[in-house]
């Protein structure tokens, strides 16, 4: 059922859309109410795969203010966690609410050829995870002749997670990793971008934080210049932030939000019209 509230004066929130038939597979939408043709951007929240709400105000508030008051829409989404639900699982669950938001677009005036994909921590994992393997994420449904990545772009938000195998065969790995991905090699490599970068995929944009101490900078560099290796227009943002301020901070008056607008600009001529204004 598509309900609709007043979120502030000029914006609209429909919430709780489902997409499937799991509790948790639902997503909130916040959209102007005089939107038109809207590019959508399509925010998937993090925490370590086994927590997390689309609803957290770090996830959306920033983001709103800025953006869907120039006229985008942003799409909040949640999706099945661990345990019930491993990483591979909760991407195909992303991948299905893309495709749910996106056949309903014109709901909420948005443009459904115009979306950007965007995910913090683990949500930046799981969207890192579509880019490279969007058929394989929506279990080999997608037929050769659709489009192989229906969206402008991907922006992930500090994610540590590009080389999953690498990270499991460390010793004193961290135990949400242990719980996440387990120790089988096949599956490993099922749920790492970087081993499944196989060829060039839409533009991406790769946000690390330069705080932290699990390298997650070094990660993004090395998916990044395979990417670039394939053909791909990607790009890495070493930011001065923690991992939550990089998610936080996202939609501020300040010089990180500005760099990320940059790289969305580039994507489409009516993304850059909306963030001009």
């Amino acid at each position: 059922m598509f309900s609709s509230v007043a979120f502030a004066s000029a914006i609209q929130r429909a919430a709780d859309i489902a997409y499937g038939q799991d509790t948790q597979q639902t997503f909130d939408v916040y959209y102007p109410a005089d939107a038109q043709q809207a590019p959508v951007i399509f925010m998937v929240h993090g925490g370590a795969w086994k927590m997390g709400d689309k609803a957290s105000k770090a996830v959306y508030d920033n983001k709103v203010e800025r953006w869907v008051t120039r006229g985008f829409v942003l799409i909040s989404v949640n999706y099945r966690l661990l345990p019930h639900a491993d990483p591979v699982s909760q991407a195909r669950d992303v991948m299905r609410a893309l495709r749910y938001a996106q056949r309903h677009a014109a709901r909420w005036d948005a443009d459904a050829t115009k979306f950007i994909l965007m995910g913090h921590s683990s949500g930046a994992h799981l969207v890192s995870l579509l880019a490279t393997r969007p058929a394989f994420a929506m279990g080999g449904l997608v037929r050769k002749d659709n489009p192989k990545t229906p969206w402008l772009g991907t922006i992930a938000l500090d994610s540590a997670g590009y080389d999953v195998v690498s990270i499991m065969s460390q010793k004193g790995v961290r135990r949400f990793y242990q719980k996440a991905f387990g120790d089988k090699s096949a599956y490993l490599q099922q749920a790492s971008p970087l081993f499944q970068l196989q060829e060039s995929i839409t533009p991406f944009l790769a946000v690390c934080s330069e705080k932290r101490k699990d390298a997650p900078c070094q990660q993004a560099q090395m998916f990044v210049q395979k990417a670039q290796s394939l053909g791909t227009r990607a790009e890495l943002l070493k930011v001065d932030l923690s991992h939550r301020a990089i998610n936080v901070e996202l939609g501020k008056a300040n010089r990180y939000t500005a760099a990320v607008e940059i790289f969305m600009a580039s994507l489409d001529v009516s993304v850059a019209a909306l963030l001009r204004q």
